[in-house]
């Protein structure tokens, strides 16, 4: 009777085991996108750090990306089994973060195109080895650790969907997969990405094969213009996620893009990622312009308060 209940035991172990394995694969399929947003974004993130100093960013961010799921895995979990109503509003005000923020940085880029001196201040910053690097790094850090908890919360909200009638053990265990995989595979990637010129470098100087040699060098060039397409990449994909949790989370706006994809014909395909990324655009020049606003307003009654 004991082998036998052991043996029922170890049948369910495994057939839950299998679930979740199944369930995670579906959730992984369905974040994958999101999950090259993120990589993205985060090796843009780490762009323009000294050589010595890259992988140390990519750790202090992979180390807040860790204490991101730590509070997101059971704050999704709570949320779903306490207030199910308030994912969707949290999660446009991610998707609003993200295009607020991707409209900050074009804005700054714009306005500051002209000026170089702000660039001259970095390039001196980083060729200055009196200078406390770790200090110039804290802003970037913090904001590659801010934009990571957006994309990681809808990431764990696309992944609880797709377990929302499991049991809150195998909730549990495919958003801890999930979380592990991401944090894993995209600083991973990143660490990879950045150290692409060191490896090139390392194959030109010490390879005694012409081929690896010029595949050392082929790396040296391409390095370079990868980390460049990544800074466009990454600001792109800030309106790409974040207009497309606004459009979906809008159910007018979600309709009209799915009515003007149909009506596109063969062009049906890149529409809603289009319309998402310019929906994007304008949903963080409104947000920048309120928060421009709101900032003036504060200004103006500290002043009188002053006087």
């Amino acid at each position: 009777m004991a082998g036998t209940s052991l043996l029922a035991l170890i049948d369910d172990i495994a057939s839950i085991l299998d679930d979740v394995a199944v369930m995670t694969k579906v959730a992984a399929k369905k974040t994958a996108g999101v999950l090259g947003d993120d990589l993205a974004l985060n090796a843009e993130q780490v762009s323009g750090v000294r050589a010595e100093r890259e992988l140390p960013v990519v750790w202090a961010v992979a180390k807040g990306s860790v204490r991101n799921k730590l509070i997101l895995v059971p704050a999704a979990l709570a949320i779903s089994a306490f207030i199910p109503w308030a994912v969707i509003p949290l999660l446009m005000l991610g998707g609003a973060y993200l295009c607020f923020e991707g409209v900050e940085k074009l804005a700054h880029k714009l306005l500051h195109s002209r000026d170089g001196a702000e660039h001259a201040k970095h390039l001196e910053a980083l060729s200055n080895p009196d200078i406390d690097l770790v200090a110039l790094e804290k802003d970037k850090i913090k904001g590659a650790i801010r934009t990571d908890f957006v994309l990681s919360a809808e990431i764990i909200v696309i992944a609880l969907g797709t377990v929302a009638g499991a049991s809150f053990g195998t909730q549990l265990a495919v958003l801890a997969g999930i979380a592990t995989i991401m944090t894993v595979g995209v600083y991973g990637f990143v660490a990879a990405i950045v150290k692409l010129d060191d490896l090139g470098l390392y194959l030109d100087r010490t390879s005694q094969h012409a081929p690896l040699r010029a595949f050392g060098r082929g790396l040296l060039r391409f390095a370079p213009w990868l980390m460049k397409a990544l800074t466009v990449i990454g600001t792109a994909a800030m309106f790409l996620v974040g207009g497309g949790i606004l459009t979906h989370g809008l159910a007018p706006v979600h309709h009209a893009i799915e009515a003007a994809a149909a009506a596109s014909g063969a062009f049906g395909f890149i529409v809603p990622t289009l319309l998402n990324g310019l929906f994007g655009i304008v949903a963080g020049a409104v947000v920048l312009g309120a928060v421009a606003l709101f900032g003036k307003v504060v200004a103006v009654v500290n002043g009188k308060q002053a006087h």
